[in-house]
């Protein structure tokens, strides 16, 4: 399993915003879709992640919500490729600095997203192919 690679596990379409795009319409898609942090992409390369502590930095700082994601977004992005093995990421999120990683190719243009939950979902998955919680749910 952790020999597998991220592009088998990753979502292969996240949500994405624009480096243009106000840090109150992005606060409002992490809150309507409950994401925590979201690829900040332009001509489909990777520029950086907004995080929902970025944005919460942001509003500590006093910038109003009419300022750009670009303003305040985190840069220095840690990425893994389609082809990285899923330990690769396991290792970075038990580290504990990550809990989404932006998968790109060489050419920095965005393939997907590969958070926590889906190392977690696949190592379970690989050891649980059933349900086990509410199998009774699923039997009938």
């Amino acid at each position: 399993m952790m020999n597998q690679e991220v592009r088998t596990i990753m979502t292969k379409d996240p949500f994405i915003v624009s480096p243009s795009q106000t840090i109150d319409e992005v606060a409002n898609l992490m809150f309507e879709k409950q994401i925590q942090q979201i690829p900040v992409v332009k001509d489909g390369k990777l520029l950086g992640m907004i995080t929902s502590h970025d944005l919460w930095k942001a509003s500590r700082a006093g910038h109003g919500s009419d300022m750009q994601i670009k303003d305040v977004m985190t840069t220095k992005v840690v990425k893994i490729t389609p082809k990285d093995k899923v330990g690769t990421a396991a290792e970075l999120f038990a580290d504990k600095r990550f809990k989404t990683l932006p998968v790109v190719n060489l050419d920095n243009d965005l393939k997907g997203v590969v958070t926590a939950f889906d190392v977690i979902k696949c190592a379970f998955n690989e050891e649980y192919p059933s349900p086990i919680l509410y199998q009774e749910i699923f039997e009938h």
